[in-house]
């Protein structure tokens, strides 16, 4: 390169940060999208389609397919293709395809990748970074299996965010005026959230989200699915083992019929997978529907009440509710929800497309773009995160039971704790085992990992230990505990919680979370102020002593506070007083 081109080189400064993309990745079609020109858009696949089915299919001399090619060769050979794998991440299941076996981060791979490489096509430039939605509901092991998935596909994961979320910010965005409590009801093709949420001022507040990673539009089309082969005095189990072919075909049909938001007919195909003029054909009325439908309308109410509940909102308080995801399209759909919340559920963007234009709103907040400066977004954690205990009943003290530290629905960034005593005398050790769940027990549970203390002073059973839980939006999970005769500190980030997070990304992750903890009584300082103050307390009038009293009262409370205002205003009084009465605590500098 010549001095010239140099010069001219160095006079630009820096190139231009690549898009951010904001992938969906779907059970049933992903998308992606960038924030381009003050607003986000999608892009088009290969084909001109922003939607790209989820699907992998190989050709029998062995080339790959993903996309619509693979989701039509789903039809006429099923043996050679794998779909809806998304329910699967985080699982070891492996799933199929020819004689070959892949897991759903490998499948989920190859769809990112032809996402990626549609994108940089598309662009003209070569993408990497990116912001991968996954639904509100899924779990830890789900979120590191999707950013595995990513990275797998030479992604690089910015943020996970949850789909909910995302398209929350879609209409965030493009109302950033308004103040209302809305209630996004996604209903995607594998899986269901249900989050409520307020905007106001340009700030978007989870308040709770809740739902099911194992139910969409897809079960819907297999409930319709096996009606019909019962109804034909066949068992659908059977027919999709040993008559794959058939099976797909029939479905292909039921999957057409629920889309078109009716009742008809279902053609059944022969032994050999065709349609023949005349064969036999199943008659599906608005009736049937209604029976087939209802366990699974069931289970889509019961996480709807559960948010309300959670948040402690009333039907009647929720401004707005928005539909989400492809499934919401079904009639029945929308007659559900206008049933629990009195009023008609509202889609101003297309439900496909919103949680990925989302995504690249908020890639747009990670790359502090001008269009989005005053644009503040909040999360919460979808599951309760805690700790095994043993409880006593008589002499006996039994393990397994499950003790929350932060509860599901709490606003992230969070740091709480909870005191665990030792149960046997002369205890020297405890382990720490750290769950993730809803239930009482912690075999209903997900295992994220253990931490180990040890050297606890020897003594009668009960010698205290503090548990401390710092939670962070990626996901990762900081676990520290305190023995309170020492002070010594044992500290581990929970393993399934960063499996595929870098150094880096851990260190700042930590970072963040250590501005967040606020916990004064484990201050030496604070300590050494309440011993000096109560020692004080004896050696005045009574004149004095109690309004003394009454501020190391106010002081002490404050200290398991994690108010930081509350706790400084405590302090300041309780210093004054002590100024005042002619005993100043010298603080050491």
């Amino acid at each position: 390169m010549s001095s010239s081109e140099e010069s001219a080189d160095s006079t630009n400064g820096p190139p231009e940060r690549s898009p951010i993309l904001g992938i969906d990745l779907g059970t049933t079609n992903s998308l992606v999208a960038i924030f381009d020109g003050g607003a986000p858009r999608l892009l088009p696949n290969s084909s001109g389609e922003p939607m790209t089915p989820s699907v992998v299919g190989l050709l029998s001399e062995g080339g790959l397919l993903v996309g619509q090619a693979a989701a039509e060769l789903r039809v006429t050979a099923p043996d050679r293709c794998a779909s809806f794998f998304k329910r699967w991440m985080g699982s070891d299941r492996k799933v199929s395809v020819g004689e070959s076996e892949y897991s759903a981060i490998e499948l989920s791979s190859m769809v990112l990748k032809a996402i990626k490489d549609d994108a940089s096509a598309t662009l003209g430039v070569e993408v990497s970074e990116s912001v991968v939605t996954v639904p509100a509901y899924f779990n830890d092991h789900q979120r590191a299996a999707t950013r595995a998935a990513a990275e797998l596909a030479g992604l690089t994961v910015l943020r996970i965010v949850n789909e909910p979320t995302a398209a929350a910010l879609t209409y965030g965005f493009h109302e950033a005026e308004a103040e209302k409590r809305l209630l996004v009801f996604d209903l995607g093709g594998g899986t269901f959230d249900v989050t409520l949420m307020e905007i106001f001022e340009g700030q978007l507040e989870i308040q709770a989200t809740a739902g099911e990673s194992q139910l969409g539009g897809e079960d819907f089309t297999d409930a319709l699915t096996a009606w019909a082969f019962d109804s034909a005095g066949e068992q659908a189990e059977s027919v999709a083992l040993f008559e794959p072919l058939r099976y797909a075909r029939l479905r292909a049909g039921a999957d057409a019929l629920k889309r078109s938001g009716g009742h008809g007919s279902l053609a059944v195909p022969d032994r050999e997978g065709r349609v023949e003029p005349g064969g036999p054909v199943v008659e599906v009325t608005a009736v049937d529907l209604e029976k087939i439908y209802e366990p699974l309308l069931d289970r889509l109410e019961r996480p709807l009440l559960r948010v309300l509940s959670d948040a402690r909102v009333l039907p009647d308080e929720v401004d707005e509710v928005l539909l989400v995801g492809g499934a919401t399209r079904m009639p029945e759909i929308p007659a559900l929800v206008e049933r629990i919340m009195g009023k008609a559920p509202q889609c101003r963007f297309d439900p496909d497309h919103v949680v990925a234009l989302g995504a690249a709103v908020q890639g747009a907040l990670i790359a502090e773009d001008a269009a989005v400066e005053d644009m503040v977004a909040t999360d919460v954690s979808p599951h309760t995160l805690g700790i095994e205990i043993s409880r006593e009943f008589g002499s006996d003290h039994r393990p397994g039971y499950y003790l929350p530290v932060i509860h599901r629905n709490t606003t992230i960034p969070v740091s709480d704790e909870v005191d665990v005593g030792t149960i046997s005398d002369n205890q020297e050790r405890l382990s720490i085992r750290v769950f993730q769940g809803e239930g009482r027990m912690v075999a209903d549970n997900l295992p994220l990992g253990t931490l180990a203390v040890t050297g606890i002073p020897k003594g009668p059973s009960g010698q205290q230990v503090t548990v401390r839980f710092s939670y962070d939006a990626s996901g990762l999970l900081e676990v520290e505990a305190i023995v309170a005769k020492t002070g010594e500190r044992f500290q581990a980030v929970m393993e399934q919680s960063v499996k595929s997070l870098s150094a880096g990304e851990i260190e700042r992750a930590l970072k963040r979370l250590a501005g967040i903890k606020f916990y004064p009584r484990h201050d030496a300082l604070n300590v050494e102020l309440l011993a000096f103050a109560n020692r004080v307390v004896g050696e005045l009038s009574r004149f004095q002593r109690e309004p003394l009293d009454e501020g190391i009262d106010r002081f002490e409370s404050e200290l398991y506070s994690k108010d930081r205002d509350g706790f400084e205003a405590a302090r300041e009084d309780l210093l004054a007083l002590l100024d005042a009465a002619g005993f100043p605590f010298r603080e050491e500098s």
